[in-house]
């Protein structure tokens, strides 16, 4: 089964939601801030992922541009990184699609269909 990790009155993430619903999809939905996800959690998925650690961060976010991390990212260990997504749901790019063999951010509806092989 499929967790769709969403933040509810994020536009991209109603997208996705509605996305996988139309292509009949099973998945279990997860609000983001509310059940945020815990440092292992971040590790396991960054690690399933293949992305850079970059990529699980909302760089657009209000949260992200007020702690300045565009500039404090680059000397932070992986570990710090990872600390620093746990402490708050909305550091955390979105939605989160994860599956026992992948695990993707962001909504780009190409990637998506390609990984879920539809």
């Amino acid at each position: 089964m499929l967790l769709f990790v969403e933040y509810p009155k994020c536009t991209t993430c109603q997208k996705a939601k509605k996305w996988l619903t139309e292509k009949n999809l099973e998945f279990a939905v997860r609000h983001i801030v509310e059940d945020r996800p815990a440092k292992e959690e971040l590790k396991e998925w960054y690690e399933k992922s293949g992305l850079p650690l970059k990529r699980f961060f909302n760089t657009s976010g209000n949260k992200y541009k007020e702690l300045h991390l565009k500039d404090k990212l680059p000397s932070m260990t992986e570990e710090e990184q990872l600390e620093l997504l746990a402490t708050d749901g909305m550091l955390v790019k979105r939605p989160v699609l994860v599956s026992d063999d992948f695990v993707l951010t962001g909504f780009r509806e190409q990637e998506w269909t390609e990984k879920l092989h539809l």
